[in-house]
């Protein structure tokens, strides 16, 4: 799919067409008790959905530095990650402007203070900055150029030694996906299995 995605809505389309119908969302993630506002044409709008709960509870953060949630939607993984080390400076970046409107509002409500939302496609908001890590749920209904995008754009985002953890279906690029990694990082790790997800890691070497 293009990255304009023409004639399709979707939580990824940068302006969503539809109204908003607001909903609050409130769960524990790494033993916090969390609240996110959310509306129509965002992600799992209803819950948090298994493979973002998969990713957070797997996801291995630095002491110090700066991570990145690419494709935030409504910010549930950079969040959690800014509340798990407040010594983090934490960024998170989405195309879809009502996503970024939420996820703003919710760090403010979770007292998330270490956080910067940014509004653009995948890297383009942060192209001056160097990560320690970088975390995505990919938007895969936008197609597989745009996750296969969201790889290698984490290599050129990520200081040496940092790590980029993304989480898949396992039976979506189960096979592809590790090879991809290898292509781009030149290693693949999966940190995590859980109920039909995995956690794959790609870290850069100098």
């Amino acid at each position: 799919m293009s990255r304009k995605n023409k004639g399709v809505e979707h939580y990824f389309s940068a302006i969503p067409k539809c109204d908003d119908r607001f909903g609050i969302i409130k769960t524990v993630l790494r033993g916090r008790n969390l609240q996110f506002l959310t509306s129509s044409n965002v992600f799992s709008k209803r819950r948090v959905d298994l493979g973002t709960r998969v990713l957070i509870e797997a996801m291995v953060l630095p002491k110090t530095g700066n991570i990145l949630d690419v494709g935030c939607g409504y910010g549930a993984v950079g969040i959690t990650a800014s509340l798990l080390n407040p010594s983090l400076n934490v960024f998170m970046t989405d195309v879809n402007i009502r996503a970024i409107r939420l996820a703003r509002r919710n760090a403010e409500t979770n007292r998330a203070l270490n956080t910067d939302v940014r509004l653009g496609y995948l890297y383009e908001p942060v192209k001056d900055l160097r990560f320690d890590c970088v975390l995505s749920n990919p938007p895969v209904s936008a197609g597989m150029d745009t996750v296969k995008a969201i790889i290698s754009g984490a290599s050129k985002a990520l200081s040496v030694d940092g790590s980029f953890q993304m989480v898949v279906r396992s039976k979506i690029g189960a096979k592809t996906l590790p090879n991809f990694f290898v292509e781009v990082f030149g290693n693949y790790e999966i940190l995590a299995r859980e109920s039909g997800y995995r956690v794959l890691v790609g870290k850069l070497t100098a």
